[in-house]
């Protein structure tokens, strides 16, 4: 049974935006959720949303940490390939 929830929500200036960074956060979900956690990535225009839930305190702690990672990478990958993209 899963007991704690989580939900993040991520909101960018443009749905474009928010469809790099969810493509590529949601690529993980396979290979992250497990039998004490799950995850679930939408899109909805410029708001990505993630739900976490978790069978106890410690795995949501740990699917927090690493869902909020994985965000600030894609987010960073994002930002160089625009730059590239207008300086190239």
């Amino acid at each position: 049974m899963f007991s704690h929830d989580a939900t993040l929500e991520f909101e960018y200036e443009t749905p474009a935006r928010a469809r790099v960074v969810a493509d590529s956060v949601s690529r993980e979900v396979d290979e992250i959720d497990d039998e004490r956690s799950r995850t679930t990535i939408a899109r909805d225009g410029a708001l990505v949303t993630i739900e976490i839930v978790a069978r106890d305190v410690t795995a949501l702690r740990a699917s927090l940490n690493t869902w909020f990672t994985l965000v600030d990478v894609a987010e960073r990958a994002a930002d160089v390939g625009r730059r590239t993209r207008v300086d190239g």
